[in-house]
C-alpha cells in the first residue's frame, strides 16, 4: 500500500510515519509539505491514500481535495486536522473527502479510518459523531448540490448572502421572475418547501459549504 502525507510540520509527519509503519506492513510513505506538491504527485501516481492537513501553504488541504476530485483521481482522501468542527467536516466531505480525523485523536482513529475507507465507506471523526449524533453524510449534500446548474449555484451563493430576489436579479442581469424561477428549481432539487424562507434557512445552515463552492 502506498500513502502520501501532506503536512507542513516535519515533527508531526515523523510521528505519523511511525504510526503508519507500525500499523501496516509493506507500506510505502511519501511526504510533502505543501499542497501543490502533493496534488501533482497524486495526479501522476495515484497512491492508495493521501492524508491532507487543511492548513497547508499553496493550496490548502480542502483545495487539494477538491482539485483531485475534479480531476477524477481515484486516491482515497483523508483530512487530518485540528478542526473539531462539524461545519468543517461537512465542507471536507463536500469537496470529496473519504475520511475526517481530528489530530488530537490521531493514534486512536487513523488506523480505523484507513480500514474503513478502504472498505468503501466514509469515516467521520469520533469526537464529532459523539457531539453531533444526527450528523450523517447520508444527507448527501454534495450529491444534491451536484444536481444544480451553474446559474442555480450562483443564485444559491447570493441567497446565502441574504440578498433579495431584486438584488440578485440586478447582480445577475436577469428579471426578478427569472430569479424566482431559479429559486423554485433549487428548492425542488434540494427537496425543500419553496415557502416559508426554507431556502434561506437551508443555505444559512450550510453556509460553510456554500462559501466553499467555486
Amino acid at each position: 500500500m502506498r500513502i502520501a502525507i501532506a503536512d507542513d510540520h516535519p515533527i508531526f509527519r515523523s510521528g505519523l510515519r511511525f504510526l503508519l509503519e507500525t500499523s501496516f506492513p509493506e507500506l510505502e510513505i511519501i511526504e510533502f509539505e505543501n499542497g501543490s506538491a502533493v496534488s501533482e504527485y497524486c495526479l501522476a501516481n495515484i497512491p492508495d491514500i493521501v492524508i491532507l492537513d487543511i492548513d497547508m501553504p499553496a493550496p490548502n488541504g480542502l483545495e487539494v481535495c477538491s482539485d483531485l476530485r475534479k480531476a477524477k483521481c481515484e486516491t482515497k482522501i483523508i483530512i487530518l486536522t485540528m478542526y473539531n468542527d462539524p461545519e468543517m467536516l461537512k465542507l471536507a466531505f463536500y469537496n470529496g473527502a473519504d475520511g475526517y480525523v481530528v489530530k488530537d485523536n490521531t493514534s486512536e482513529e487513523l488506523v480505523d479510518c484507513i480500514h474503513t475507507i478502504l472498505s468503501g465507506k466514509s469515516y467521520l471523526a469520533k469526537s464529532i459523531r459523539e457531539s453531533e449524533p444526527y450528523f450523517d453524510t447520508s444527507d448527501n449534500i454534495a450529491e444534491l448540490l451536484g444536481t444544480l446548474t451553474r446559474t442555480e449555484l450562483k443564485t444559491l451563493k447570493l441567497v446565502s448572502q441574504k440578498l433579495s430576489s431584486k438584488e440578485i436579479a440586478d447582480l445577475m442581469f436577469v428579471s426578478v421572475k427569472s430569479v424566482e424561477n431559479y429559486r423554485s428549481r433549487i428548492c425542488k432539487k434540494l427537496n425543500l418547501d419553496a415557502r416559508n424562507n426554507s431556502l434561506l434557512l437551508w443555505v444559512l445552515d450550510h453556509k460553510s459549504i456554500i462559501d466553499g463552492i467555486k
